[in-house]
């Protein structure tokens, strides 16, 4: 029965292989073009997601050899070089950097995805091998999008990583969370999803958490998971909202984008 890291590495592989399509045919005036991310045009984003994947396979690497892991310096080289990069070196270095960390993960055997424990660097602890692919592929998803919306307005998250992001939503909905914009806390409202379907309970009192379905919801938010996982995440627009996403109760959807700023 496949494990929550083999589903997570397939994810990443689909994910890869669709971006990477779009990318290879990008030239320098599509890559300098506004992306989802507020602040940052599609190259940045790519040079973002490709020295995210050098630094993430220095972890396995390190991890793998039983080795120290890479401190803040070496991320700091890391960035410093990509930074100097122009827009189409960010697009070619990106496909080369996240195509050999996909592979090297996909070329783990059985026993070596059940035992290897990677530090992060900015965890108190080392983590499992699903851990660590379920949060590189939060961080890809998401930016995947933010390319492939600069080009298609009606983008998605990719449907095969929206069920895996849910289950780790809630620890990030605590860091990204600003419930102290709203005046009167606390408030619990009913948080029924599709695609796939849950139910749910999001609390915003001083942080924002999921927990079961409410008895006495404030309000409920109700519309697909994956523009759900985009509210959370800063990327819920208007222009890139959903007719099928509605909010009742004492918040509205304006109130929950400035819960969830982004990042």
């Amino acid at each position: 029965m496949p494990t929550t890291a083999d589903t997570t590495i397939a994810a990443l592989r689909s994910g890869h292989d669709e971006l990477a399509a779009l990318v290879r045919d990008l030239g320098p005036t599509d890559l300098t073009r506004s992306s989802g991310a507020s602040e940052w045009q599609v190259s940045q984003v790519l040079s973002h997601l490709g020295s995210g994947a050098e630094i993430s396979e220095a972890a396995l690497d390190a991890a793998l050899r039983g080795a120290p892991a890479p401190d803040a310096d070496f991320n700091k080289q890391v960035w410093v070089r990509w930074d100097a990069m122009t827009p189409i070196e960010h697009a070619e270095g990106f496909l080369d950097a996240n195509r050999r960390l996909v592979e090297r993960y996909e070329s783990l055997d059985a026993a070596t995805r059940e035992s290897v424990r990677i530090d992060l660097g900015f965890l108190p602890d080392p983590v499992d091998l699903g851990t660590a692919t379920g949060m590189r592929l939060s961080e890809f998803a998401l930016h995947q999008w933010d390319v492939e919306v600069g080009f298609n307005r009606f983008a998605t998250v990719a449907p095969e990583a929206v069920p895996l992001l849910l289950d780790q939503l809630d620890g990030l909905l605590g860091l990204m969370g600003r419930p102290d914009t709203i005046a009167d806390l606390p408030v619990e409202l009913a948080l029924r999803l599709s695609d796939p379907d849950r139910s749910l309970g999001l609390r915003l009192a001083d942080r924002v958490s999921l927990a079961g379905a409410p008895e006495r919801p404030a309000g409920e938010i109700a519309g697909p998971a994956e523009a759900f996982l985009r509210l959370a995440a800063g990327r819920l627009a208007p222009e890139h909202t959903p007719g099928t996403m509605t909010v009742t109760g004492p918040l509205d959807l304006d109130d929950l984008r400035r819960v969830f700023p982004g990042y």
